[in-house]
């Protein structure tokens, strides 16, 4: 075997793999330079409508359409993918008057699509169509019609739908954030939608990890030795210090004990050796978060207030990693 000529053929298997990484990043570029002027009515014919948004598209682009759906329904939006065949055969009984209906086709004349059409017609259902420009059947027969630049797909045969497919998914992706923009939808919502799975972990709240019970909590005016019995007990490495309203003026750690350690230590109160007004954080932001702003400020512990900064819980760092939250 001829070990010299099978490592330039594997080269230029590389360097074409990466030209279609750029052609498809190239045509991503024109995409974005050469925006869909009504793109803000396609978002405003979708936020407008009291039903669902119904994806319909055959073949690369109802794969393509699958995704989009799919993208819709985690960011808030209702929405499902029709199949075109199927449509044909009793599901164009899942369509309502009420719905927006998305057609996909990068050429705009997949016939497929001609009696999913009629049918939203006959309904006064709303259609927004994808395809690549206003000439075609399904942009004739759009509400709204959002056209892509006229692309050459990176095959060589210059047929398979691969420049094309990533544009159009690049443009649902970019209408699915709009319209999460537009509604306000919220990382709380976000959650809701998300539970399971290490997407739901790394969207938990504070609340959900932190601890709530046996706070290590000292009153003002507390002297060391209790602090350092409390603080043996909690296992945390820290204890708060409160004052008579339980509000939290203070913290202790094993670093402020190196710092303040002496003969007279036990014999001082724990107002003289606690840091005042340490970092704290409302219970509704997420682990994720507040991981990140541990690890950047080194902090072990911290305290999670409510709105009148009395202490109601607790976390340890190794609370998160422990949950595999990243």
């Amino acid at each position: 075997m001829n070990h010299k000529n099978v490592e330039f053929k594997e080269m230029d298997f590389v360097e074409e793999a990466k030209r279609v990484i750029l052609e498809e990043a190239n045509a991503l570029t024109e995409l974005a330079s050469n925006f869909p002027l009504n793109f803000a009515d396609a978002v405003n014919l979708i936020l407008e409508s009291n039903g669902r948004l119904v994806v319909s598209g055959i073949g690369k682009s109802g794969h393509i359409g699958r995704k989009i759906a799919s993208t819709m329904s985690s960011l808030g939006q209702k929405s499902f993918f029709l199949h075109p065949s199927e449509a044909q055969h009793g599901d164009l009984g899942m369509l309502d008057k009420l719905d927006v209906l998305l057609l996909i086709s990068y050429s705009g004349e997949a016939v497929e699509l001609f009696p999913v059409i009629d049918f939203a017609k006959r309904l006064g259902i709303k259609i927004l169509a994808i395809s690549k420009g206003d000439d075609t059947t399904i942009a004739k027969n759009a509400d709204v019609a959002l056209y892509l630049p006229d692309l050459l797909e990176a095959c060589p045969l210059g047929v398979a739908p691969t420049v094309s497919s990533t544009a159009t998914l690049a443009l649902g992706d970019a209408l699915a954030v709009a319209l999460l923009s537009r509604r306000g939808f919220t990382k709380e919502q976000f959650k809701e939608l998300h539970p399971g799975g290490s997407l739901g972990r790394s969207l938990s709240f504070v609340y959900d990890v932190m601890r709530k019970k046996e706070l290590p909590l000292l009153q003002t005016g507390s002297n060391m030795k209790d602090a350092i019995v409390t603080m043996s007990k909690g296992k945390l490495g820290c204890i708060g210090v409160v004052d008579q309203k339980n509000v939290l003026i203070g913290m202790i750690t094993d670093g402020d004990l190196r710092r303040h350690i002496s003969d007279h230590l036990l014999s001082q109160l724990v107002d003289e050796v606690m840091t005042k007004n340490p970092i704290t954080v409302d219970k509704n932001i997420l682990t994720s978060e507040l991981l990140r702003m541990m690890e950047e400020r080194k902090i072990t512990n911290m305290f999670i207030l409510n709105d009148i900064s009395q202490p109601i819980g607790i976390i340890h760092i190794h609370d998160i990693i422990t949950r595999k939250i990243v």
